[in-house]
């Protein structure tokens, strides 16, 4: 459904491993505007394609016959989505998975800017899953607050070039132009931290994994990613209901439209490994050079997966910080009388608004 006249725009698609999310937005007096969404459901194997590094042939990059029949059906799933949006351009960014993505922060001696990359590659090479010359590698300087520093810290992300293949190939038949191919992690900053340098952790709850970023002075510099996700909630709120897994979705929208609470230490044992995962993504932070007095400020809650009030009770008895869901819609110009339809999928949509903010911010 299309919103609003037509102005240029910036389409956002987030391709996870139970469907599409797909968001356009207008640039309107200096803000992004909502123009036209589409959710599309559909279980999809993206994150255990690429995961097996050991069966990588090295120099092969080319797609296999069982990855082009993927492509053609990834591709038949989108063009689906693209049809029931409506949407009015063909500019695209999307998000690689998080799960596929290599992520580290570096520290280099301070060397000329043309040198960089060469040291770069040199000091990441043993780290990567897979041989340097199969992946595609970026890099970018962190300002430090000491502008005396002895040393460089870059932030380095790769992904693998099949990987980047595979998706060029998906939005080309679909008929799209993708523009940027970036991580979910600066989508998520874009749409859910924006100008606030603070530090930040960002917790993304899929169905089947989540994502945990911590976010510094607008940069993302860590992030991890374990196993469990929103149908572990979902097993626990099936057994205390006593209804089938088709019931459970509905009850967490009316839980969370009346502001009803569960006892917390119903998930107890579900939320055990997201807090150890919480406290070694601190420590992480905290233990890199330049972080040492740094302290992560607030944790904000997004995902399809995210069931509010028992996460949010668990982790402030853990962690005593400000803990929210947030709002990825807080920086978009939309008509009032979504808003009820807009906030009951925003958690879901924080990465596709913030892959379609690249080019509009």
């Amino acid at each position: 459904m299309a919103l609003f006249q037509k102005t240029e725009g910036s389409v956002g698609v987030d391709i996870g491993a139970h469907g599409i999310k797909l968001v356009e937005l207008h640039k309107a007096k200096g803000r992004p505007q909502l123009w036209t969404y589409a959710v599309v459901k559909q279980s999809m194997p993206i994150h255990h394609m690429f995961l097996a590094p050991e069966k990588h042939i090295p120099g092969n990059n080319q797609l296999s016959t069982e990855m082009m029949t993927e492509v053609d059906n990834y591709a038949a799933l989108l063009a689906r989505a693209v049809k029931e949006a409506n949407i009015t351009t063909s500019r695209v960014t999307a998000s690689l998975p998080v799960s596929q993505v290599f992520h580290t922060l570096i520290t280099l001696p301070i060397v000329p800017e043309k040198e960089l990359s060469h040291h770069v590659a040199a000091k990441v090479e043993k780290m990567l899953p897979m041989p340097i010359e199969d992946m595609q590698i970026v890099h970018q300087l962190v300002e430090s607050e000491e502008k005396k520093e002895q040393y460089l810290r870059v932030l380095v992300t790769a992904a693998p070039k099949k990987l980047i293949t595979f998706y060029t190939n998906i939005f080309g038949k679909a008929g799209l132009h993708l523009e940027e191919l970036e991580t979910e992690a600066f989508a998520l900053e874009r749409s859910l931290v924006g100008t606030d340098k603070a530090t930040v952790m960002v917790i993304d709850i899929g169905v089947d994994r989540t994502n945990f970023f911590i976010i510094d002075g607008g940069v993302p510099i860590t992030h991890r990613s374990i196993h469990i996700g929103g149908k572990e909630f979902d097993t626990v709120l099936s057994q205390v209901f006593q209804v089938d897994s088709s019931y459970v979705e509905q009850i967490k929208k009316d839980m969370s439209h009346y502001d009803q609470m569960l006892a917390p230490e119903l998930f107890q044992a579900v939320m055990a490994p997201m807090l150890k995962e919480i406290e070694y993504s601190i420590d992480l932070f905290m233990h890199q050079l330049g972080n040492e007095q740094k302290r992560v400020e607030k944790i904000i809650l997004t995902g399809g997966g995210c069931l509010a009030n028992p996460i949010i009770s668990l982790i402030k008895q853990a962690f005593p910080v400000n803990v929210f869901v947030g709002d990825p819609w807080a920086r978009v110009v939309y008509q009032q009388g979504l808003k009820r339809v807009l906030d009951d999928i925003g958690p879901r949509m924080s990465v596709s608004i913030g892959l379609a903010m690249r080019h509009i911010m």
